[in-house]
């Protein structure tokens, strides 16, 4: 007997580990309806441009694109609206300590699902610049390239 999925990634913000210095990151909990949650473990979820919001010491998650559900009826949920993420106190608290820090913001990497509930994993970034990008870029090359020898090395001469 096979036991049920503890943790499945559902959608990945790759883009923000390249656009973003990420650090602290938080696990949240999310407030979400039901067609949502159909929705999202469905695969219909981005959040390409989506960021974190502190308003009136609640955390909530802004420009998350979640499509309508497909059988869905008149009570489907609006895609773009504000989602509200649960944290405790304390941990709002230190957000709101580091946000207010020159250029660093709230930046959603990743939605899965834990125990069966829907979780968002969030980040303090600090936004790259281009040549951090590039730099960035040169290091992943160089560590292709090292593996590929490696692996060249140890397939040895046929």
């Amino acid at each position: 007997m096979d036991k049920p999925e503890r943790f499945k990634i559902l959608t990945d913000n790759r883009r923000a580990r390249h656009e973003y210095f990420l650090s602290d990151h938080l696990e949240a909990g999310m407030v979400l309806s039901g067609t949502e949650v159909k929705s999202i473990k469905g695969g219909g979820m981005q959040l390409t441009d989506a960021y974190g919001l502190i308003e009136n010491n609640e955390l909530w998650l802004v420009n998350a694109h979640i499509s309508h559900y497909g059988h869905g009826n008149i009570h489907n949920h609006e895609p773009g609206r504000k989602r509200k993420l649960l944290l405790h106190r304390n941990e709002i608290n230190r957000l709101v300590g580091k946000t207010r820090e020159k250029g660093l913001t709230l930046v959603p990497t990743k939605i899965y699902v834990k125990d069966g509930r829907v979780k968002c994993e969030i980040a303090v970034g600090k936004g790259k610049k281009f040549y951090d990008k590039r730099e960035t870029l040169r290091k992943r090359q160089a560590e292709d390239e090292a593996k590929s020898a490696i692996r060249e090395r140890a397939r040895g001469p046929e």
